[in-house]
């Protein structure tokens, strides 16, 4: 049987469009304990949501918790908590910060952004702590980021400040999935990624039950597969003037970036550096640092945890 490990601890939950995890996160951001699933498609709102409570009730075990946040991709009402993620079609409007206050009564439920939530975990307890000014971003099945300027999150008027993902960098590029054209996240994320590379002409050798998908990619990348090296070295263009812009706005110290298309490392990274350093031109902008996130894939949840956790810093909704 689980043992409780006191009140202090915060059920954290990322919904995200590749996978759903769940975390019972101690007070100075530490995973006790996790789980993950694949997000299913075609499900449905109600079974999405029931197993979005059996995570939770998974890591919770028999603790005593003080608090549940959430991140979850967008977009989003804020704070009321409706999430219509662009990557999650069976949730179209729905109350999930209403839903999980009805199943857990008597406790704050803090929701937000994911990628909002990767930037308040690197501030608080990774790449960014110590610094007053951090761009977090999230590139996976969508690309998001979030801001914490002057040590705070910035939630902006409808709390999506710091959506990235939809910066143009190409105004005669892709359609995007929110209707726009040239955005980054028709670039750069995972699925636009693989889209690319089909176009191109990859042609992937699957072994039995392997998915021509983006971790698939990312594998021909490594061991150089031309038309998959270059899928990475446009996103990581796309990255680069993106952040550029970015950081043009924002002055920002550190620019921290997480997701599952980030874990590829200097394929990505190597051609966004050096965008950067071709757009970036002026002294401020040049300077800040563009790394991987240090808390890897547990950023999402233990930035959905600090929404509770330190909540003084990055909730102002309550």
């Amino acid at each position: 049987m689980t043992q409780p490990v006191g009140d202090t601890c915060v059920l954290a939950l990322d919904v995200g469009g590749t996978k759903l995890a769940a975390a019972l996160v101690g007070p100075s951001g530490e995973i006790v304990r996790s789980v993950r699933t694949a997000t299913p498609v075609g499900a449905g709102p109600a079974a999405l949501f029931d197993l979005v409570l059996a995570l939770l009730r998974d890591v919770a075990g028999y603790s005593t918790v003080c608090g549940i946040g959430v991140g979850c991709g967008g977009p989003m009402v804020w704070p009321a908590g409706l999430v219509s993620p662009l990557n999650i079609p069976d949730f179209r409007d729905f109350p999930l910060r209403a839903a999980l206050a009805e199943v857990y009564p008597g406790i704050p439920v803090r929701l937000h952004n994911d990628a909002v939530c990767v930037a308040v975990a690197e501030h608080w307890a990774g790449a960014g702590a110590g610094s007053h000014n951090v761009l977090g971003m999230v590139v996976s099945t969508g690309v998001g980021g979030g801001l914490v300027l002057d040590g705070r999150l910035v939630v902006g008027a409808t709390g999506n400040a710091g959506h990235i993902g939809h910066v143009v960098v190409d105004p005669s590029g892709p359609v995007c999935a929110c209707g726009g054209l040239g955005c980054l996240e028709a670039i750069a994320s995972g699925p636009s990624l693989v889209r690319w590379a089909w176009e191109q002409g990859w042609q992937p050798v699957l072994a039995e039950g392997e998915l021509a998908d983006a971790r698939r990619l990312a594998a021909d990348a490594v061991v150089g597969v031309p038309v998959a090296v270059a899928a990475f070295a446009r996103a990581g263009w796309a990255l680069g003037v993106a952040i550029a812009s970015a950081v043009a706005v924002t002055d920002v110290e550190i620019v921290s970036i997480g997701g599952g298309v980030a874990q590829v490392g200097p394929l990505l990274f190597d051609p966004l550096a050096a965008s950067y350093a071709r757009h970036a031109r002026l002294g401020f902008s040049a300077r800040p640092r563009v790394v991987p996130a240090a808390l890897g894939q547990d950023a999402g949840l233990v930035g959905a945890a600090a929404l509770v956790l330190a909540g003084n810093r990055y909730w102002t909704a309550d």
